[in-house]
Protein backbone atom coordinates (compact mmCIF):
# COMPACT_ATOMS: atom_id res chain seq x y z
CA UNK A 1 0.00 0.00 0.00
CA UNK A 2 1.52 3.28 -1.10
CA UNK A 3 1.54 6.26 1.18
CA UNK A 4 -0.89 8.99 0.17
CA UNK A 5 0.56 12.35 -0.71
CA UNK A 6 -1.16 15.69 -0.40
CA UNK A 7 -0.92 18.28 -3.22
CA UNK A 8 -1.81 21.97 -3.15
CA UNK A 9 -2.21 24.52 -6.03
CA UNK A 10 0.41 27.29 -6.17
CA UNK A 11 -1.20 30.42 -7.70
CA UNK A 12 2.16 32.10 -8.37
CA UNK A 13 3.57 29.27 -10.46
CA UNK A 14 0.16 28.06 -11.63
CA UNK A 15 1.19 24.49 -10.71
CA UNK A 16 0.32 21.72 -8.26
CA UNK A 17 2.96 20.83 -5.71
CA UNK A 18 3.38 18.44 -2.78
CA UNK A 19 2.03 19.92 0.47
CA UNK A 20 4.68 20.54 3.18
CA UNK A 21 4.53 18.24 6.23
CA UNK A 22 3.76 19.80 9.64
CA UNK A 23 5.98 18.58 12.52
CA UNK A 24 3.39 19.15 15.24
CA UNK A 25 0.98 16.80 13.48
CA UNK A 26 3.58 13.99 13.65
CA UNK A 27 4.28 14.67 17.28
CA UNK A 28 0.56 14.59 18.04
CA UNK A 29 0.19 11.25 16.27
CA UNK A 30 3.12 9.88 18.31
CA UNK A 31 1.61 11.04 21.60
CA UNK A 32 -1.76 9.54 20.74
CA UNK A 33 -0.07 6.25 19.84
CA UNK A 34 1.88 6.17 23.14
CA UNK A 35 -1.24 7.02 25.16
CA UNK A 36 -3.22 4.25 23.52
CA UNK A 37 -0.37 1.77 24.07
CA UNK A 38 -0.09 2.69 27.77
CA UNK A 39 -3.85 2.47 28.23
CA UNK A 40 -3.95 -0.98 26.66
CA UNK A 41 -1.05 -2.13 28.85
CA UNK A 42 -2.78 -0.93 32.04
CA UNK A 43 -6.06 -2.56 31.02
CA UNK A 44 -4.26 -5.82 30.22
CA UNK A 45 -2.51 -5.79 33.63
CA UNK A 46 -5.79 -5.11 35.45
CA UNK A 47 -7.53 -7.94 33.62
CA UNK A 48 -4.76 -10.41 34.45
CA UNK A 49 -4.51 -9.15 38.06
CA UNK A 50 -8.26 -9.62 38.60
CA UNK A 51 -8.65 -12.94 36.82
CA UNK A 52 -5.33 -14.68 37.52
CA UNK A 53 -3.48 -14.96 40.87
CA UNK A 54 0.09 -16.13 41.54
CA UNK A 55 1.01 -18.74 44.15
CA UNK A 56 2.45 -16.00 46.37
CA UNK A 57 -0.78 -13.98 46.25
CA UNK A 58 -2.87 -17.05 47.08
CA UNK A 59 -0.57 -17.89 50.03
CA UNK A 60 -0.69 -14.32 51.35
CA UNK A 61 -4.47 -14.25 51.12
CA UNK A 62 -4.71 -17.51 53.10
CA UNK A 63 -2.40 -16.05 55.75
CA UNK A 64 -4.49 -12.87 55.96
CA UNK A 65 -7.68 -14.90 56.48
CA UNK A 66 -5.94 -16.99 59.17
CA UNK A 67 -4.70 -13.88 61.01
CA UNK A 68 -8.17 -12.35 60.82
CA UNK A 69 -9.52 -15.44 62.60
CA UNK A 70 -6.73 -15.51 65.21
CA UNK A 71 -6.66 -11.80 66.01
CA UNK A 72 -9.66 -11.71 68.43
CA UNK A 73 -8.18 -14.57 70.51
CA UNK A 74 -4.71 -12.96 70.47
CA UNK A 75 -6.15 -9.65 71.57
CA UNK A 76 -7.89 -11.35 74.51
CA UNK A 77 -4.66 -13.15 75.48
CA UNK A 78 -2.69 -9.91 75.29
CA UNK A 79 -5.13 -8.30 77.72
CA UNK A 80 -4.87 -11.25 80.11
CA UNK A 81 -1.06 -11.18 79.94
CA UNK A 82 -1.08 -7.45 80.68
CA UNK A 83 -3.21 -7.99 83.77
CA UNK A 84 -0.99 -10.90 84.90
CA UNK A 85 2.18 -8.81 84.49
CA UNK A 86 0.61 -5.96 86.45
CA UNK A 87 -0.27 -8.38 89.28
CA UNK A 88 3.24 -9.85 89.27
CA UNK A 89 4.76 -6.36 89.40
CA UNK A 90 2.52 -5.47 92.35
CA UNK A 91 3.55 -8.66 94.21
CA UNK A 92 7.20 -8.05 93.34
CA UNK A 93 7.01 -4.56 94.82
CA UNK A 94 5.40 -5.96 97.97
CA UNK A 95 8.11 -8.63 98.35
CA UNK A 96 10.95 -6.12 97.94
CA UNK A 97 9.28 -3.74 100.36
CA UNK A 98 8.85 -6.44 103.02
CA UNK A 99 12.20 -8.20 102.55
CA UNK A 100 14.58 -5.44 101.45
CA UNK A 101 12.70 -2.30 102.58
CA UNK A 102 13.19 -0.89 99.08
CA UNK A 103 11.37 -0.65 95.76
CA UNK A 104 11.77 -3.40 93.18
CA UNK A 105 14.56 -2.72 90.65
CA UNK A 106 13.73 -0.95 87.42
CA UNK A 107 14.61 -2.41 84.04
CA UNK A 108 17.79 -0.32 84.14
CA UNK A 109 18.30 1.57 87.42
CA UNK A 110 21.05 3.74 85.93
CA UNK A 111 19.15 4.90 82.84
CA UNK A 112 17.76 8.12 84.38
CA UNK A 113 21.08 9.29 85.79
CA UNK A 114 21.96 11.50 82.84
CA UNK A 115 23.65 14.89 83.18
CA UNK A 116 21.50 16.21 80.32
CA UNK A 117 18.19 15.31 82.00
CA UNK A 118 17.92 18.89 83.30
CA UNK A 119 19.44 20.55 80.23
CA UNK A 120 16.18 22.33 79.41
CA UNK A 121 16.56 24.47 82.56
CA UNK A 122 20.17 25.51 81.80
CA UNK A 123 21.03 28.51 79.65
CA UNK A 124 23.04 28.01 76.46
CA UNK A 125 26.06 29.89 77.84
CA UNK A 126 26.16 27.86 81.05
CA UNK A 127 25.75 24.65 79.08
CA UNK A 128 28.70 25.57 76.82
CA UNK A 129 30.91 26.41 79.83
CA UNK A 130 29.86 23.24 81.59
CA UNK A 131 30.61 21.19 78.45
CA UNK A 132 34.06 22.80 78.09
CA UNK A 133 34.90 22.03 81.71
CA UNK A 134 33.67 18.45 81.33
CA UNK A 135 35.73 18.04 78.15
CA UNK A 136 38.89 19.24 79.90
CA UNK A 137 38.15 16.94 82.82
CA UNK A 138 37.57 13.98 80.50
CA UNK A 139 40.85 14.65 78.71
CA UNK A 140 42.71 14.62 82.01
CA UNK A 141 40.91 11.46 83.07
CA UNK A 142 41.61 9.77 79.73
CA UNK A 143 45.31 10.45 80.23
CA UNK A 144 45.10 8.94 83.71
CA UNK A 145 43.18 5.94 82.32
CA UNK A 146 45.82 5.39 79.64
CA UNK A 147 48.50 5.42 82.31
CA UNK A 148 46.47 3.00 84.44
CA UNK A 149 46.01 0.62 81.51
CA UNK A 150 49.72 0.76 80.76
CA UNK A 151 50.40 -0.18 84.38
CA UNK A 152 47.80 -2.97 84.23
CA UNK A 153 49.29 -4.48 81.09
CA UNK A 154 52.75 -4.27 82.59
CA UNK A 155 51.54 -5.94 85.77
CA UNK A 156 49.69 -8.68 83.89
CA UNK A 157 52.79 -9.33 81.83
CA UNK A 158 54.77 -9.99 84.99
CA UNK A 159 54.94 -13.73 85.69
CA UNK A 160 54.95 -13.06 89.43
CA UNK A 161 51.65 -11.17 89.38
CA UNK A 162 48.90 -12.82 91.46
CA UNK A 163 45.33 -12.07 90.37
CA UNK A 164 42.47 -11.97 92.93
CA UNK A 165 39.32 -14.13 92.60
CA UNK A 166 37.60 -12.39 89.66
CA UNK A 167 35.03 -14.74 88.12
CA UNK A 168 31.39 -14.96 89.20
CA UNK A 169 30.52 -17.71 91.70
CA UNK A 170 27.12 -18.03 89.97
CA UNK A 171 27.31 -18.37 86.20
CA UNK A 172 25.21 -15.93 84.10
CA UNK A 173 23.83 -14.07 87.12
CA UNK A 174 22.38 -10.60 86.35
CA UNK A 175 22.00 -7.45 88.41
CA UNK A 176 18.33 -7.99 89.52
CA UNK A 177 19.61 -11.06 91.40
CA UNK A 178 22.19 -9.05 93.36
CA UNK A 179 21.28 -8.32 96.99
CA UNK A 180 23.01 -6.50 99.83
CA UNK A 181 26.78 -6.27 99.81
CA UNK A 182 29.26 -5.37 102.56
CA UNK A 183 28.55 -2.73 105.19
CA UNK A 184 25.88 -2.05 107.79
CA UNK A 185 22.66 -3.75 106.66
CA UNK A 186 19.38 -4.63 108.36
CA UNK A 187 19.45 -8.18 109.72
CA UNK A 188 16.13 -9.81 108.65
CA UNK A 189 15.50 -11.66 111.91
CA UNK A 190 16.40 -8.98 114.46
CA UNK A 191 15.53 -5.94 112.30
CA UNK A 192 18.69 -4.19 113.46
CA UNK A 193 21.73 -2.87 111.62
CA UNK A 194 24.63 -5.35 111.70
CA UNK A 195 27.88 -5.65 109.76
CA UNK A 196 27.36 -7.68 106.58
CA UNK A 197 30.69 -9.05 105.32
CA UNK A 198 29.68 -10.50 101.96
CA UNK A 199 27.19 -10.18 99.13
CA UNK A 200 23.86 -11.97 98.69
CA UNK A 201 23.21 -13.55 95.29
CA UNK A 202 19.55 -14.53 94.89
CA UNK A 203 19.09 -17.64 92.72
CA UNK A 204 17.10 -20.90 92.81
CA UNK A 205 17.96 -23.81 95.06
CA UNK A 206 20.26 -26.28 93.37
CA UNK A 207 22.05 -23.67 91.23
CA UNK A 208 25.74 -24.69 90.85
CA UNK A 209 28.28 -22.63 92.82
CA UNK A 210 31.76 -22.23 91.30
CA UNK A 211 35.15 -21.52 92.81
CA UNK A 212 36.10 -17.99 91.77
CA UNK A 213 39.83 -18.77 91.58
CA UNK A 214 42.23 -21.65 91.88
CA UNK A 215 42.86 -22.57 95.49
CA UNK A 216 42.69 -25.04 98.37
CA UNK A 217 39.65 -25.98 100.46
CA UNK A 218 40.29 -24.75 104.01
CA UNK A 219 37.00 -26.14 105.34
CA UNK A 220 33.69 -27.59 104.22
CA UNK A 221 31.51 -27.59 107.30
CA UNK A 222 28.13 -26.58 108.66
CA UNK A 223 27.09 -24.06 111.33
CA UNK A 224 23.86 -22.72 112.81
CA UNK A 225 24.13 -19.30 111.17
CA UNK A 226 26.03 -19.91 107.92
CA UNK A 227 24.68 -23.39 107.23
CA UNK A 228 26.75 -25.47 104.84
CA UNK A 229 29.82 -23.34 104.16
CA UNK A 230 32.91 -23.83 101.97
CA UNK A 231 36.01 -21.72 102.61
CA UNK A 232 38.81 -21.55 100.01
CA UNK A 233 42.33 -20.17 100.30
CA UNK A 234 43.92 -18.58 97.22
CA UNK A 235 47.33 -17.19 96.36
CA UNK A 236 48.16 -13.63 97.36
CA UNK A 237 46.48 -13.77 100.76
CA UNK A 238 42.94 -14.06 99.36
CA UNK A 239 40.14 -16.20 100.80
CA UNK A 240 36.60 -16.78 99.55
CA UNK A 241 33.58 -18.01 101.54
CA UNK A 242 30.42 -19.65 100.13
CA UNK A 243 27.61 -19.98 102.69
CA UNK A 244 24.02 -21.33 102.94
CA UNK A 245 24.77 -24.13 100.46
CA UNK A 246 22.36 -26.97 99.91
CA UNK A 247 25.16 -29.41 99.12
CA UNK A 248 28.96 -29.38 99.21
CA UNK A 249 30.99 -31.33 96.65
CA UNK A 250 34.51 -30.74 98.05
CA UNK A 251 36.37 -31.66 101.21
CA UNK A 252 38.95 -29.89 103.35
CA UNK A 253 42.45 -30.05 101.85
CA UNK A 254 41.27 -30.61 98.29
CA UNK A 255 42.71 -28.55 95.42
CA UNK A 256 40.15 -26.77 93.23
CA UNK A 257 40.52 -25.00 89.91
CA UNK A 258 38.88 -21.74 88.90
CA UNK A 259 35.30 -22.39 87.77
CA UNK A 260 35.04 -25.82 89.40
CA UNK A 261 31.71 -26.60 91.06
CA UNK A 262 32.07 -26.77 94.84
CA UNK A 263 28.39 -27.04 95.81
CA UNK A 264 24.84 -25.87 95.10
CA UNK A 265 22.76 -22.96 96.34
CA UNK A 266 20.40 -23.65 99.23
CA UNK A 267 18.96 -22.05 102.37
CA UNK A 268 20.79 -23.94 105.09
CA UNK A 269 21.55 -22.05 108.29
CA UNK A 270 19.92 -18.75 109.24
CA UNK A 271 18.38 -17.26 106.10
CA UNK A 272 15.00 -16.04 104.83
CA UNK A 273 15.25 -17.41 101.27
CA UNK A 274 17.51 -19.47 99.00
CA UNK A 275 20.64 -17.50 98.10
CA UNK A 276 24.42 -17.64 98.08
CA UNK A 277 26.29 -15.56 100.67
CA UNK A 278 29.68 -14.91 99.06
CA UNK A 279 32.66 -13.28 100.76
CA UNK A 280 36.11 -12.20 99.59
CA UNK A 281 38.84 -11.59 102.18
CA UNK A 282 42.31 -10.13 101.70
CA UNK A 283 44.76 -10.94 104.49
CA UNK A 284 41.80 -11.77 106.74
CA UNK A 285 39.90 -8.51 106.11
CA UNK A 286 36.52 -8.63 104.31
CA UNK A 287 36.40 -6.61 101.06
CA UNK A 288 33.48 -5.84 98.75
CA UNK A 289 33.09 -8.80 96.35
CA UNK A 290 31.37 -6.62 93.72
CA UNK A 291 34.68 -4.85 93.14
CA UNK A 292 35.99 -8.04 91.52
CA UNK A 293 32.99 -8.69 89.23
CA UNK A 294 33.99 -6.14 86.56
CA UNK A 295 36.19 -8.67 84.76
CA UNK A 296 33.23 -11.02 84.14
CA UNK A 297 30.43 -8.66 83.06
CA UNK A 298 29.90 -5.68 80.76
CA UNK A 299 30.48 -2.13 82.09
CA UNK A 300 26.73 -1.43 82.09
CA UNK A 301 25.93 -4.65 83.94
CA UNK A 302 28.72 -3.95 86.45
CA UNK A 303 27.40 -0.44 87.23
CA UNK A 304 23.92 -1.88 87.78
CA UNK A 305 25.28 -4.61 90.06
CA UNK A 306 27.15 -1.98 92.05
CA UNK A 307 24.00 0.14 92.30
CA UNK A 308 21.90 -2.80 93.53
CA UNK A 309 24.46 -3.97 96.11
CA UNK A 310 24.84 -0.51 97.62
CA UNK A 311 21.15 0.43 97.70
CA UNK A 312 19.77 -2.88 99.04
CA UNK A 313 19.64 -2.11 102.75
CA UNK A 314 18.57 -5.50 104.13
CA UNK A 315 20.56 -8.71 103.94
CA UNK A 316 19.05 -12.18 103.62
CA UNK A 317 20.99 -13.79 106.49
Amino acid sequence: MTKRKLFVFDADSIRFGEAPRKVWRGVLHLLVYMLLTLTLAVLTYLVFALLFRTDTERRLRREIRMYEQLYPALEEREQLLGEAIANLQYKDNEIYDQVFHASAPEIDPMRDRDALSVADSISAGELVRHTALKADSLLRRSTAVDSAFALIFKTLGDSETILPPMILPIENITYPQIGASTGRKIQPFYKAYVLHEGIDMIVQRGTPVRATAEGTVVSASSSRTGGNTVRLRHAGGYETVYAHLESMSVRAGAKVRAGQQIGTVGMSGQTVAPHLHYEVRKDGVAVDPVSYFFASVSPGEFSNMLFMSVNTMQSMD
